[in-house]
């Protein structure tokens, strides 16, 4: 049964059903998944949410104003905003995450055509945008926005290589961008910034592979990116999950895996726990969520259920990440 705050029982919602259409949740631990693809790779525009502190299906949330896939998502504590995609290009919508209900729009991406696989991290402030594309290319510029403001979005700096479909996860303070990939060449690079201010990335290390479609997950100290798809004998999925302390440089540590292999997975974590959600296994979607404890090592464990099966979600977010304080 979900956590529901403030006064509220079947009956006054139906006295109030017009001004009240949709229960309050709770203001902690919520972790938010939206768009993806289905089996046949039509995008969605579905919304959905679980409590990551517990185990369990997730539950719908609302849609976005315009279907989609391969999107970025950041949040603050109140406030989550859903960036570019396949079909939504420069679209960024946004949901209040203490009511159910449809997102609104927020504004355009900055860059002028197609935006999607897009990763985007941030803090409660700041969200910073990586894995733009320029009529289908991709460009190492890195945008960012006000979260609690509307409007487009602006140039942060440029990433240390162009390239898409980057895990990207981080502190309150430092954001980190993992893997990725350039028409076909795949990378093991791992960026790093400073949120509180603009201009370029730095180098921080590698991963333990070159893999694009990289899921990322975080508390305040360390990233963990899982899955992905890499390039050994001509591109192989991996289940491999790898970790980094945020606030210092260096190559990832082998963390565990995930139960099997598969890329483009939504991630969302509180300051404890990460989830891994959906994802591709050789373009069959699953509907299967599992996690880890970020502060530990091991394998991951079942959560619960998506509402549907999805592929190419690319990202997901919460209102309890490791960037927010």
């Amino acid at each position: 049964m979900p956590n529901y705050q403030g006064v509220w029982s079947l009956s006054t919602q139906f006295q109030n059903a017009g001004a009240w259409p949709s229960p309050p949740l709770t203001t902690s631990d919520l972790g938010i998944l939206a768009g993806g693809q289905d089996a046949g790779s039509s995008n969605v525009n579905t919304i959905q949410y679980v409590f990551i502190a517990t185990t369990g299906n997730a539950n719908d949330f609302g849609d976005l104003t315009v279907v989609g896939s391969y999107m970025g998502m950041t949040s603050s504590s109140t406030r989550a905003v859903f960036m570019g995609g396949l079909s939504r290009y420069r679209t960024m919508d946004f949901v209040e995450m203490a009511t159910a209900g449809n997102a609104t729009d927020f504004g355009d991406i900055s860059l002028t055509t197609s935006d999607y696989e897009l990763n985007a991290a941030g803090n409660d402030t700041r969200g910073v945008i990586v894995g733009l594309k320029n009529t289908n290319s991709p460009v190492s510029q890195m945008d960012y926005i006000t979260i609690a403001s509307t409007g487009d979005s602006s140039d942060f700096g440029d990433l240390t290589q162009t390239r898409g479909s980057i895990g990207t996860a981080g502190s309150t303070t430092r954001q980190v961008m993992a893997g990725g990939r350039n028409v076909g060449t795949y990378y093991n690079r791992i960026d790093y910034i400073t949120i509180a201010s603009t201009g370029n990335a730095t180098d921080f290390g590698d991963l333990q592979l070159a893999k694009q479609g990289v899921s990322a997950v975080s508390s305040s100290t360390r990233a963990c990116f899982g899955g992905g798809f890499d390039s050994r004998s001509g591109g192989t999925l991996t289940n491999v999950i790898g970790y980094i302390t945020i606030a210092s440089t260096g190559n990832a540590a082998d963390f565990g895996d995930l139960s099997g292999a598969r890329y483009n997975a939504g991630g969302m974590s509180n300051k404890t726990r990460g989830i891994f959600a959906g994802g591709n296994d050789f373009g069959s979607p699953t509907n299967l969520m599992e996690y880890i404890t970020v502060a530990s090592t091991g394998n991951a464990v079942d959560f619960g259920d998506m509402t549907a099966s999805l592929k190419n979600l690319r990202d997901g977010t919460s209102n309890a990440h490791g960037g927010l304080s």
